[in-house]
């Protein structure tokens, strides 16, 4: 019910009305079944936008953070996460990260649409970072395609540390669906999962025109949270190549 009085009531149609978002591609989604929904991560409003302009329900593993703001902007932010059904999940240790995974497996054989910024955080700068494989694994234990998304407008509407939103016209492109029915029985191998999120990756850069960045957007952030005078450089394991054509 509250989904619902959110979409088609209250924050859906302000939405529409001020962002006139739109959305090619919806083709691509298909009518039933589990699927994973890869999108690049420019702000918080891809999370508010997506959901708002498929037919179907859409849910997303949801940081736990976004449901314990304050204020009316956390009341907002919660409201609309728990009434679309957005999972909250504790990105803090291992544990907690494979218990992200395997919920997001139930939920795609549950037949649900999951989803899923495989860069892991929002971009810094507006550029596409390297994916983390989680996506993969989900894809390959649930036996799921695999659509890309690309969001335009949102880092506009919605700047990295602004507390209110400005009227910005918003984009949705859908991309063809990526099947890696290929890697059946595959999961686990680190080898194969590197494979695939790196061809997702290159379908959505392709389908968003970022600029590729080889390295893991929390250690970009990391790195400039420090104090120039103890930066270090990133690690060896975040510099691998960047794919120049499809896998398969």
């Amino acid at each position: 019910m509250l989904y619902w009085l959110m979409k088609y009531v209250l924050l859906g149609p302000l939405l529409k009305l001020l962002f006139r978002p739109k959305v090619e591609g919806l083709e691509h989604v298909p009518a039933s079944g589990g699927a994973i929904l890869a999108s690049n991560h420019l702000a918080v409003a891809d999370s508010f936008f997506l959901p708002l302009m498929l037919p179907r329900r859409v849910t997303f593993l949801a940081k736990r953070e976004y449901f314990t703001g304050r204020g009316i902007k956390g009341w907002l932010k919660r409201s609309f996460f728990s009434g679309v059904g957005q999972v909250p999940i504790d990105r803090s240790s291992a544990a907690a990260a494979q218990a992200a995974l395997d919920t997001g497996v139930r939920l795609l054989r549950e037949g649900r649409l999951l989803g899923i910024y495989p860069e892991g955080t929002r971009s810094p700068d507006g550029r596409l970072y390297k994916g983390k494989t989680g996506v993969a694994r989900m894809a390959l234990e649930a036996g799921v395609p695999v659509i890309p998304v690309a969001m335009f407008g949102t880092d506009k509407a919605n700047p990295i540390g602004s507390k209110i939103w400005r009227p910005y016209p918003i984009r949705i492109k859908i991309g063809k669906p990526l099947d890696f029915a290929r890697y059946e029985g595959l999961a686990g191998d680190r080898f194969v999962e590197r494979s695939i999120t790196d061809e997702i990756m290159y379908e959505l850069m392709e389908l968003t025109g970022q600029e590729y960045v080889d390295l893991y957007a929390a250690r970009v952030k990391e790195e400039q949270a420090r104090p120039r005078s103890v930066a270090v450089a990133a690690p060896a394991a975040d510099m691998d190549r960047v794919p120049q054509t499809r896998a398969g």
